[in-house]
């Protein structure tokens, strides 16, 4: 069973034309009955998404614009890194693009499961990227340690600067912001690149202001370094919460509770449960139970009851990918009692 979505109105059009589209291809009625509302959806869902990494994309090509300013009128190698971590975000942004479009695409004869794990490997990238522009970060400012050169048009260079990161800190909120609305791990790493882009900046800044209110060259070096260890510590977690999408994480526990709540509604009536699995795809998330009926039900009646659990436990989740599948099992029978585990006994 699958979610009913209601259309928004500005939509029609690109639905229509992709949906032509599959039907000239005649692929469209190869997708099996529920899967047809399925691909509207996708459609729906992501094409609300790349608005947001354009965003990142536009962003990413004035933060560098400034920053390249801001380095040519100071000379601060703090300045410099910075522009290269803007370049950084920007490869990121084209890939979380081309991540999303992959992510968009409906279930098909050979991922009946959909693409949404897609959207780990745009993240994983993205943390390498974060970790590598850290240390592109150290390799260009320890040698203005051991060499400090004097900082020019310092006021000049700040107010480029300060403009840049003020763009980035407006997109990365709104990335943040909305991928954890829409459980977008893609639109989340790049907002949460972005935030890093704006902590190196700060830091990259207070090192200018540092060298102006005290001569001392070697900090622009100095606050350099320390920066790009911080991002660092971001870039890992972005790598290390890919890995556990790639490995099929349950969904949060606070999800999983309200969906026990859900069930234990049921044994009022003689209903029993058990091997509640879950696991989180991206923005979708796989819900699978066992429901324990009485044997004196016909199959008409366990079926209208997985129907009506498995709504409420869509309703749950508003908004989101969620598919839930139901498997029924008479209760007096022992058998039912050996597929509690993934493998059976």
């Amino acid at each position: 069973m699958y979610i009913g979505i209601s259309f928004q109105r500005g939509m029609h059009t690109s639905l229509k034309q992709a949906k032509k589209k599959l039907i000239d291809n005649h692929e469209y009625f190869d997708l099996p009955l529920g899967r047809k509302t399925e691909h509207n959806y996708y459609l729906m869902a992501t094409s609300s998404l790349k608005k947001y990494v354009y965003l990142s994309i536009v962003a990413a090509i004035l933060t560098i614009s400034l920053k390249l300013v801001a380095y040519l009128l100071t000379n601060s190698v703090g300045l410099l890194s910075d522009s290269i971590e803007s370049c950084v975000n920007l490869v990121a942004a084209v890939f979380a693009l081309i991540m999303l479009k992959l992510a968009e695409k409906p279930p098909d004869k050979e991922h009946e499961f959909g693409h949404n794990k897609a959207e780990y490997f745009s993240s994983a990238i993205e943390g390498g990227l974060i970790v590598l522009a850290a240390f592109s970060i150290i390799w260009s400012a320890v040698p203005r340690i051991i060499h400090p050169q004097p900082l020019e048009n310092l006021s000049m260079g700040l107010l480029a600067a300060v403009g840049a990161s003020l763009i980035n800190l407006a997109v990365s909120i709104i990335l943040v912001k909305n991928g954890k609305k829409h459980n977008s791990i893609t639109l989340e790493a790049d907002g949460k690149h972005l935030m890093t882009d704006v902590l190196t900046s700060g830091g990259v800044l207070l090192g200018v202001v540092l060298v102006k209110l005290t001569g001392w060259l070697v900090l622009d070096g100095i606050v350099a370094i320390g920066v790009a260890i911080n991002i660092i510590r971001t870039g890992y977690q972005l790598i290390r919460r890919s890995a556990s999408g790639l490995l099929d994480t349950v969904i949060p526990k606070g999800e999983t509770d309200k969906i026990n709540i859900v069930l234990e509604k049921y044994q009022q009536q003689n209903i029993k449960f058990h091997s509640l699995m879950t696991r989180q795809s991206g923005q979708r998330k796989f819900i699978f139970v066992h429901i324990l009926m009485p044997e004196t039900w016909n199959i008409h009646q366990g079926h209208n009851l997985a129907e009506k659990i498995e709504e409420d436990i869509r309703m749950l989740f508003p908004g989101t990918q969620t598919t839930v599948f139901t498997h029924l099992e008479p209760i007096e029978d022992p058998k039912s009692m050996l597929d509690i585990s993934i493998d059976r006994k």
